[in-house]
């Protein structure tokens, strides 16, 4: 399937990496920071940090989802303010980056770093039905942690 991306940085594709896959068996392509000054994330704080890409998806049976790198994640405490970016199909903007850093130490985001991936999955689109009673099931309508540990 071919996705079409709309580059809003003239700077993609030299100075600013392209979106790729790292892999063969890599699951979302990496999207870079596309900003022409470092950006210094201090520990508890949030930057928004634009991919200089738009993205056409092709129907709303496609959604792109915005996840963190798992390194920086583990190494710095660097994740998505939201925890995963929700992209319709109907949205035709800049994909924007809401990072967030938690860890102890302040981080800073350099033009070009790989900063998200971007996966996308397929959506099922349901009827919403209004009903007195849910289906039972073993679980019932235990919450956190009623499952184990």
């Amino acid at each position: 399937m071919k996705i079409k991306f709309r580059k809003l940085n003239p700077d993609i594709g030299t100075n600013i990496p392209a979106p790729a896959y790292a892999t063969d068996g890599a699951a979302g392509i990496d999207l870079a920071a596309s900003i022409r000054e470092p950006v210094v994330i201090n520990p508890r704080e949030r930057a928004m940090i634009p991919s200089g890409l738009a993205v056409d998806i092709p129907g709303r049976d496609l959604v792109g989802l915005v996840f963190p790198r798992s390194g920086l994640a583990a190494r710095h405490g660097i994740a998505m303010a939201n925890a995963v970016g929700v992209i319709d199909s109907d949205y035709k903007g800049e994909i924007i980056c809401p990072v967030q850093n938690n860890g102890t130490q302040p981080y800073e985001i350099k033009p070009g770093d790989r900063i998200a991936q971007l996966v996308f999955m397929p959506v099922l689109q349901v009827e919403i039905e209004f009903t007195e009673q849910l289906t039972d099931s073993m679980r019932g309508d235990g919450g956190f942690g009623s499952t184990g540990r």
